[in-house]
């Protein structure tokens, strides 16, 4: 898209529906997201919130609603999948929204990668054969579901080539018909049909009353830095400001990184922010009072406190929340003309199945156990749900100067958290910043990620915490791929645990 002379949101909207055929295990066009955008030209920064909302549908005994076991190694947990499972989805709506708005090509022109690569085939690159592997019960819920991503009754393997020939001719009609076609339109009447003759909750009024939101992004202050990360319905916007207001707190000069000192630093601003979330989700203020309130000094000041006693003892178990949603893509691009796009997108895992002839399948954030704590199917139509995702961009004197983000539910939180400090306190480079090992606090098991020293790990356990180390970088701990803009140029770097690529276009000016 740079060469055909667009700007970073044509590049990015072009990535995004690429994604749903190269990335078609962990995104669909049936899904949402979160895209923050900042114009340092304009001074102009907005978030676009494209996120599924509820449907108007009766739950019933007849809905196709089902739950399915996933093992992921060290963990099973089940999810529930279905036409039932299915909100209305903001995907298409919301990429041509942010390209009509902000981008300078024709919609035509911005789907051709993704309609290229739906009839050429992507190749399954090895974490992506992982996911597919790990998901089968989603992926072969339905026979035209297992037609697609099984090959000689067998998964698609590392290597493979996997072609989307029915999306790609959907897509054709997009670039000629635009967002009405999924709204409106016949992959809408489609969408509907389907929807009523196999027990689901969406109508054509969901579909069609769908809009995209213009939201202020929620900004704080970290070592003189400025972060800007996205409001809710995106929970994970205000716990990441809240986590780097905890560690505004602490000096980590002297640290070692990724030490014993350092690691449970982390450890307990992390648990720390997961029990503030209770605050947070008990409080009944307007959005904005209830954001100031959240991030105000004196509340702030409350968990400091705890953690700092926390780090006098030996840790306390608490209770916590159940893990969300794990599949999702992030996408960071920047241009030379001060236009940055933190774009992250989901659609849960898959709701299992394709609508009619259209190789269009839909996002199941009606089955994350996370997204429901009062219970499935309880949230009044249209409401829109919450989300973990976190695009974030970080700016020094207000000219951005990096962008991220991340795929991996609660885990989008600490590793988002742990490349700016990685950047901005230990002042590491760009791509050791984004691929150093990791640590994720959860359910009182402190995640440690392969290449963290063992006289470290051991350590931590004489400390008292239940330690979980793992062999390897794993996909398990994010997907940060992450942008800079520094004296030298444009700087990029891909998550390896997920396959993250970089690329600059034009000379690195």
């Amino acid at each position: 898209m740079f060469r055909r002379g667009g700007n970073a949101v044509d590049a990015a909207v072009a990535a995004a529906f690429a994604s749903v055929i190269t990335e078609a295990v962990l995104v669909n066009i049936g899904g949402g997201g979160l895209a923050l955008v900042v114009d340092s030209q304009k001074a102009d920064r907005v978030v676009y919130d494209f996120l599924p909302t509820m449907p108007s549908g009766k739950p019933g005994p007849g809905m196709d609603f089902r739950e399915v076991w996933v093992d992921f190694g060290q963990e099973k947990q089940p999810f529930y999948i279905g036409r039932a499972s299915t909100a209305v989805p903001g995907f298409v709506a919301g990429l041509c929204t942010l390209l009509e708005e902000r981008g300078t090509l024709p919609l035509k022109e911005v789907l051709q990668p993704a309609i290229r690569y739906a009839y050429e085939g992507a190749i399954l690159s090895p974490s992506l054969a992982y996911v597919l592997r790990i998901l089968l019960p989603i992926f072969t819920y339905t026979p035209e579901m297992a037609q697609t991503f099984m090959r000689n009754g067998r998964p698609y393997e590392a290597g493979e080539r996997i072609r989307f020939p029915e999306l790609g001719r959907t897509l054709e009609r997009l670039a000629q018909e635009g967002p009405d076609l999924f709204y409106t339109g016949d992959v809408a009447r489609a969408i509907v049909e389907d929807q009523q003759a196999h027990g689901g909750l969406l109508t054509a009024g969901d579909l069609a009353n769908y809009r995209v939101e213009h939201r202020s992004p929620v900004q704080v202050t970290y070592r003189g830095d400025t972060l800007l990360v996205p409001p809710p319905p995106s929970s994970g916007g205000v716990l990441v400001a809240f986590t780097l207001e905890l560690l505004n707190a602490f000096s980590l000069k002297g640290m070692e990184h990724n030490g014993v000192e350092h690691i449970r630093l982390l450890a307990e601003a992390m648990r720390y922010t997961t029990l503030a979330r209770r605050d947070w989700d008990r409080d009944t203020r307007p959005q904005q009072e209830r954001i100031r309130w959240f991030l105000s000094p004196g509340h702030v000041a409350e968990y400091v406190e705890r953690v700092e006693q926390a780090l006098q003892n030996r840790p306390t178990r608490h209770a916590a929340y159940p893990p969300g949603p794990r599949h999702t893509t992030h996408i960071s691009v920047a241009d030379e003309h001060g236009l940055i796009v933190s774009m992250t997108t989901t659609a849960g895992e898959n709701a299992g199945f394709l609508v009619g002839d259209t190789g269009v399948s839909l996002n199941n954030m009606l089955g994350e156990q996370d997204l429901h704590p009062l219970g499935f199917h309880r949230l009044p139509p249209g409401m829109r749900l919450p989300s973990m995702m976190t695009p974030t961009v970080v700016l020094d004197r207000g000219r951005p100067y990096l962008a991220t983000g991340s795929g991996g539910s609660t885990r989008i939180r600490s590793a988002i958290l742990q490349v700016l400090s990685n950047v901005i306190d230990f002042a590491l480079p760009l791509d050791e910043a984004v691929n150093a090992p990791r640590v994720h606090f959860e359910q009182d098991v402190l995640q440690l990620e392969g290449g963290i020293r063992k006289e470290v790990i051991a350590a931590l356990h004489e400390w008292g915490y239940r330690v979980n180390p793992w062999p390897q970088r794993h996909m398990f701990f994010g997907g940060a791929h992450t942008i800079a803009i520094t004296e030298q140029g444009f700087r990029g770097a891909g998550d390896r645990r997920r396959g993250g690529a970089a690329q600059t276009v034009g000379g690195n000016r």
